[in-house]
């Protein structure tokens, strides 16, 4: 962690301005930035069930396109429904 100590008749702006710059030069705010999003790989069971709640979901969407209960009004924005 970058440390600094105000110098003598020193603003707060300006040792506030001191320390920023020094938190850019030594990059711990460019490697917090990339693990703060970060996530785990799904293990191989959960990639299964995604991959058939997701072909669920569409089936379930092309049936009732198919009977006329869902229609996509606007190109591009997803038709809301409920999964019983």
């Amino acid at each position: 962690m970058p440390e600094i100590k105000r110098k003598m008749k020193e603003s707060f702006e300006s040792a506030l301005r001191r320390f920023n710059k020094q938190v850019q030069q030594s990059g711990k705010l460019l490697t917090v930035r990339k693990v703060r999003f970060h996530t785990r790989d799904k293990n191989k069971r959960a990639l299964k069930e995604s991959a058939l709640r997701r072909l669920k979901i569409e089936q379930k969407k092309n049936y009732l396109r198919k009977v006329g209960k869902l229609k996509d009004t606007f190109p591009g924005v997803k038709a809301v429904m409920r999964l019983q």
